[in-house]
């Protein structure tokens, strides 16, 4: 990509759609720098409300999918604690209790016909049919993400999709966001390593990413992270391995999904979670509200607490692959939301989202619809077809409260989980953002073959952007680790090298063929 001059006599100054210039584009509005954000969060809205309608009707992100029906079995226990030591929810209080699941996988920034092989994070989302309602689990196979504030997912996605312009996706687009955001580095490093291209789906680790919280009867909560480990093993490719399957299939992981289950080979995954106690852990050099950040194992063990089988096709792709909504806001009784920014942010866009591509009545259809019954007071919108419109002993009462008969509250089944807030409101990063830390360590801990295809896979990259992107992105892969930063510096010097060898060698040999008589 060429670098792309601007008129420099033009006002530059970022703005929202209704011309007020952005003073802060890197952070929302909380409560404190590590509080929940608030809903007078006009630039951050605005902007999200318009990504999510970016597209009509494959989704923005996450178009290239397949999915399957399957159900969670609950072991009932934390180690040797009963789960309901740490959260009332009744999907896993039960010890063999079954429910079912919807699961759908993607990929992230590609089209819906796109190939498998892309190197890309990979969608890992799931929907617990519970008796208490819906619960969706949306989360990625990575354990990490690009970015903890939510202002900035709109842009992270337009750089790592196509040029408006040219429609190519170009590595010096992403680099040039990456260069500029220095938190992206720990999963940068994942994403270009042999952890960037999982084999398959069913060889593929699935995590919810975020930091939430599980709160029990007393109402008092703890902090969780959620893993899921595939039983059949872990697969991931080389870039060489990707383009050798990319040339004759670029379906190939939906339908190594499809024909295991029709074939019986039901795929499974072992579902871990983290526990911490819920509070800012100065202790730590991080904040574990980040998303950019792992909760080592070593610090802070992985529990086993259930299994997901996954047992029967889709009847219609369209019906329900394509149909199926996930938010993040979609919890029941027992579980809740931490404080990260990023997952408030998602909380708002995804339902938003669904609303939009979908439909305002999209929770009727029968894939996202709760087994449970539902009685709602909400009337109307697009394509609305209940038969049974909430309380049918009084039909004539669609609100609440009412004397006469309409639907009334429910009961709370525990003590409500009650976190103290208190602060000023600010546009702040977290205070410990430590970007490079972790990446670094990741680094370390990665295979000798894994870090020579990190770093084979990166100066190829490297090599698309201009000396500008490069010089900036070496000084941070330094400052990860002095190893990592300095064989990227030699890839890349190398890489130039016989780039402009290649290029001096193409021009004289076309001076040399010179030119072709005219026969006219």
């Amino acid at each position: 990509m060429n670098s792309k001059k601007r008129d420099n006599k033009k006002d530059t100054t970022l703005t929202n759609q209704q011309g007020h210039p952005v003073t802060d584009n890197q952070n929302v509005r909380t409560v404190g720098n590590r509080g929940p954000m608030t809903l007078e969060n006009y630039d951050f809205l605005e902007k999200i409300s318009h990504f999510d309608r970016e597209r009509i009707p494959e989704r923005v992100v996450h178009a290239r999918g397949a999915g399957a029906h399957g159900y969670f079995e609950s072991y009932g226990k934390v180690g040797d604690e009963p789960i309901s030591t740490y959260t009332r929810a009744k999907v896993f209080t039960e010890t063999g209790k079954q429910t079912p699941v919807f699961v759908r996988f993607s990929t992230v920034n590609h089209g819906r016909h796109s190939p498998e092989t892309l190197r890309d994070p990979r969608g890992f989302a799931v929907k617990f049919f519970t008796e208490d309602g819906n619960w969706d689990l949306v989360g990625n196979n990575l354990k990490i993400f690009f970015i903890r504030d939510p202002l900035k997912f709109p842009d992270i996605v337009h750089a790592f999709q196509p040029d408006p312009v040219t429609n190519l996706q170009e590595k010096e687009r992403i680099f040039d966001f990456i260069s500029c955001s220095p938190e992206a580095m720990h999963m940068i490093t994942f994403l270009f390593s042999p952890w960037g291209i999982p084999a398959n789906y069913r060889h593929m680790q699935g995590s919810g990413v975020h930091t939430y919280k599980w709160v029990n009867e007393e109402g008092k909560a703890v902090l969780v992270k959620y893993h899921w480990e595939p039983v059949q093993g872990i697969k991931n490719l080389s870039q060489k391995e990707a383009d050798e399957i990319q040339s004759k299939n670029f379906n190939h992981a939906t339908q190594d999904l499809y024909e295991a289950i029709e074939d019986k080979r039901y795929p499974e995954w072992e579902l871990y979670v983290q526990i911490m106690e819920d509070g800012e852990h100065p202790e730590l050099d991080f904040d574990p509200l980040d998303p950019t950040k792992l909760w080592y194992k070593e610090d802070f063990p992985w529990h086993k607490v259930g299994k997901m089988v996954l047992n029967n096709n889709p009847k219609n792709y369209f019906a329900e692959v394509e149909q199926v909504a996930f938010g993040t806001g979609v919890l029941v009784d027992g579980l809740d939301f931490s404080d990260d920014k990023l997952l408030q942010g998602r909380t708002y866009s995804y339902s938003d989202t669904q609303r939009y591509r979908v439909g305002a009545n999209y929770l009727q259809l029968p894939i996202n619809r709760p087994k449970k019954g539902v009685a709602t007071n909400q009337d109307g919108g697009q394509m609305d077809f209940r038969e049974d419109y909430g309380d049918q002993q009084n039909p004539h009462i669609n609100y609440e409260p009412s004397t006469i008969n309409g639907l009334k509250e429910a009961k709370n089944p525990g003590k409500e989980h009650q976190p103290y807030v208190e602060g000023n409101l600010k546009r702040e990063s977290i205070p410990r953002q430590n970007n490079f830390g972790q990446a670094g360590e990741t680094y370390r801990r990665l295979n000798d073959w894994e870090r020579d295809e990190l770093i084979s896979n990166l100066v190829g990259a490297m090599l698309e952007c201009q000396k500008e992107i490069q010089d900036k992105m070496i000084d941070m892969f330094r400052k990860c680790d002095e190893d990592y930063g300095e064989r990227v510096a030699e890839g890349v010097k190398l890489g130039m090298k016989n780039k402009e060898d290649k290029q001096e060698k193409a021009v004289r040999e076309a001076d040399s063929e010179g030119h072709p008589s005219d026969p006219y």
